[in-house]
């Protein structure tokens, strides 16, 4: 699937969507602001700097989070890049505004330095720890995914740091917060400096049979509808492939080859209670038998 390139456009009428008047102003003038102060910076891609907010920004609206946090997305760097005080901030956007883009701050400049397991998760805790606000990590996750998906313009020794740094340390924070997408995402990329063979050769093997496993999903979804419709529960059904570096992890962990590797599709039903969610999964182990994981 191709990423999703934003414009400031584009962001704001994502959060028009779901925001009232008065906060898709707000987020206007945070993208107009960041504009203005990043507008005789370069990124080392040779972009305009102001493409990275913008990028951050759309994550974030994407995932539809409230105003201040996607105004912070559009100023999250201002403060440490350019010449803007932390006080500026806070009085053109409120305190929770300043708090995020303070809290990013202080986050960036924190150095990881370990990949000793213990240390690895020591470190996820002391960052977590520092956010007196859970949004400042929501959209320094969004931060470390743009810069994922750009890693291409660092020399290779910083490539693969950066992917080993963001493997080990911000996709299972993603994976704590539930941000699935973000997760997947920031896992695939990792992967991919990482271990590049591995990754192109499970990217070919999938893209193979593509059309076949996108069929599959449809089917297995009509007849998942087909088995709860009796049930008159509210639910949202959707499938997709496996993530690359899922698939990666079960090939290395349980020492099989791309061929023994079944589970290469998922299928999710969203439901509105825990009621519904086990009158769902009973209904559905109706007509598959489950198969039982080993311990």
């Amino acid at each position: 699937m191709a990423t999703k390139i934003w414009t400031a456009d584009a962001v704001i009428k994502k959060v028009s969507e779901y925001m009232n008047d008065a906060h898709v102003n707000m987020v206007k003038k945070a993208y107009e602001f960041a504009r203005v102060a990043h507008r005789d910076q370069m990124r080392q891609s040779g972009e305009p700097y102001i493409t990275h907010p913008i990028q951050v920004a759309g994550i974030l609206a994407d995932l539809h989070m409230d105003p201040e946090t996607v105004s912070a997305g559009f100023l999250h760097d201002v403060v440490e890049d350019t010449g803007v005080e932390l006080s500026d901030v806070q009085e053109l956007f409120g305190h929770d505004v300043a708090l995020i883009v303070d809290g990013v701050t202080k986050l960036s400049k924190i150095k990881y330095k370990s990949s000793e397991e213990r240390l690895a998760e020591n470190h996820r805790k002391l960052l977590l720890a520092m956010c007196q606000d859970i949004r400042v990590m929501i959209v320094k996750l969004a931060d470390r995914l743009h810069n994922m998906r750009t890693l291409k313009s660092l020399r290779p020794d910083k490539q693969r740091r950066i992917a080993k740094e963001t493997l080990e340390i911000y996709a299972p924070i993603a994976d704590r917060l539930g941000i699935g997408t973000i997760k997947w995402e920031l896992e695939d990329i990792s992967l991919r400096y990482l271990n590049p063979q591995q990754y192109y050769r499970i990217v070919h093997l999938m893209n193979s049979r593509r059309d076949q496993r996108v069929d599959y999903i449809q089917k297995a979804i009509s007849e998942v509808k087909s088995a709860i419709a009796d049930l008159d529960i509210k639910s949202e059904i959707y499938g997709r492939p496996k993530h690359i570096y899922s698939v990666y992890k079960k090939m290395v962990e349980k020492h099989k080859q791309f061929s023994q590797i079944y589970d290469l599709l998922a299928i999710r039903v969203i439901v509105e209670s825990i009621k519904d969610c086990y009158a769902v999964l009973g209904a559905i182990h109706t007509e598959w038998k489950p198969i039982a994981r080993p311990l």
